[in-house]
């Protein structure tokens, strides 16, 4: 009887190491999907739409208020990113059609800690993707080179 148990314990260890060295020997994934790719998911419906605010010289003041209300927090003073979100100043985001940029802000990318922000009214959110869109890639190279605001 404790023949057939040793057998039987030995066994089913021998099995449980055997499934954990085959999947330490699985190669893993070393290329992360890009944090930008939600922004290539917007609907061509989306991606079509032109910014209403585009020429409105007051979108920018009023889109740099309403991130520093609503984004600064984990986007970063500078929109540069943070630990709990991406550069708003990287290419992705300043080469993406403006109406891509609107639907990430009104659908959010909740899995990824991205809220949804359609309670804000449409043209706050156009005032906003006019500010990020403003900023432009080349600053955040600058920018970093700054000394903090006092």
């Amino acid at each position: 009887m404790k023949i057939i148990m040793l057998l039987g314990f030995g066994a089913l260890l021998f099995t449980g190491f055997s499934f954990f060295c085959a999947a330490q020997d699985k190669p893993e994934n070393t290329e992360p999907a890009s944090v930008y790719a939600e922004l290539e998911k917007a609907p061509p419906k989306y991606r079509a739409k032109a910014n209403p605010l585009i020429k409105d010289k007051e979108a920018v003041p009023a889109g740099k208020v309403l991130f520093e209300e609503h984004c600064e927090e984990c986007h970063g003073e500078n929109a540069l990113g943070t630990k709990k979100a991406p550069s708003l100043r990287a290419q992705e985001v300043q080469s993406a059609p403006a109406g891509a940029v609107f639907w990430i802000l009104t659908n959010g990318v909740v899995r990824k800690g991205m809220p949804v922000w359609s309670k804000l009214p449409e043209p706050q959110r156009w005032q906003l993707v006019t500010y990020v869109q403003s900023l432009g890639p080349n600053a955040a190279t600058a920018e970093k080179k700054l000394p903090p605001k006092p």
